[in-house]
């Protein structure tokens, strides 16, 4: 069932990008979607724009790119009427002002099981946890951070072997289906929230690259969960004595057997992927 009623899309990287390709696939197009300014990337550091405006321009939806959410954007944001709107992944905390102009509210999609791994990070912080259920949850954006009444969420089992980037897929997709099972009856009025409970939230925060490094040998439990975690980004890594140098080396694959932690593919610094026992015969 397509929508009825005028709706703003705001986000920027792919995980946006898809949410969005779902909502079009299945008649819900929004009036405009707001996503981050172009940027430089690439050798040439040309401006590039993000995967989600490109989607939209190629569908015709009208694109905006504030810099910031100043009065003069929320200004031009209002132009477009939008009785509510949808956050996925925007990369902006959106200020009550803005939040104010949709008389329906705003939807956000986050990838937990809401009051739990509230914030930056939460693929990454089950992995880490080693849970081994999480899933998706569709609140009500609020000022404070993902502390909104949740009005669904889906329950997920997580892979022994999966990485962020296999996880973080299956998520986008669940949440997708989970958003377009819910618009009709949110659009109606019908749809019912419920409030978080405070007393089981947990926050996690944005990651670092530094969060990255291994110790081998070290934690093997420890190294294979963060392998999982940071597979995406920042990626993991780890460092060794060559001669009077100290060399970094990323992992590109790793394994987990009987207990122990061992990188399979690697990357060192300078140098092209190789298998890590050919690696370590180099040093």
């Amino acid at each position: 069932m397509p929508n009825t009623r005028p709706f703003a899309f705001f986000g920027t990287p792919y995980v946006a990008r898809d949410t969005l390709a779902a909502l079009i696939e299945q008649g819900f197009i929004p009036a405009v979607v707001i996503t981050s300014p172009d940027s430089a990337k690439g050798r040439g550091l040309a401006l590039q724009p993000t995967e989600t405006k490109e989607l939209a321009l190629m569908h015709g939806i009208p694109v905006l790119t504030p810099e910031k959410l100043s009065p003069e954007a929320i200004e031009e944001i209002c132009s477009f009427d939008c009785e509510y709107g949808v956050v996925v992944a925007y990369g902006k905390l959106l200020p009550q002002a803005l939040i104010d102009v949709f008389p329906l509210g705003l939807l956000n999609i986050h990838y937990s099981l809401l009051p739990k791994y509230r914030g930056a990070s939460p693929v990454e912080s089950a992995l880490l946890a080693g849970d081994t259920v999480t899933g998706v949850a569709i609140q009500k954006l609020v000022l404070k951070l993902d502390a909104g009444d949740v009005y669904a969420t889906k329950e997920v089992a997580i892979e022994p072997t999966e990485t962020t980037k296999e996880l973080r897929a299956r998520l986008i997709a669940l949440g997708s289906e989970l958003l377009i099972e819910l618009l009709p009856q949110f659009e109606a009025g019908t749809a019912r929230a419920t409030p978080q409970d405070e007393s089981q939230a947990t926050h996690v925060g944005k990651i670092h690259k530094s969060e990255g490094e291994l110790q081998i040998p070290g934690n093997d439990l420890l190294n294979w969960r963060k392998y999982r975690a940071y597979f995406e980004s920042p990626g993991t890594y780890f460092f060794v004595r060559k001669g009077d140098t100290s060399v970094r080396v990323k992992i590109a694959k790793a394994r987990f057997e009987n207990g122990v932690f061992t990188p399979e593919r690697v990357i060192p610094e300078g140098k092209r992927e190789m298998a890590y026992e050919d690696f370590v015969r180099s040093l």
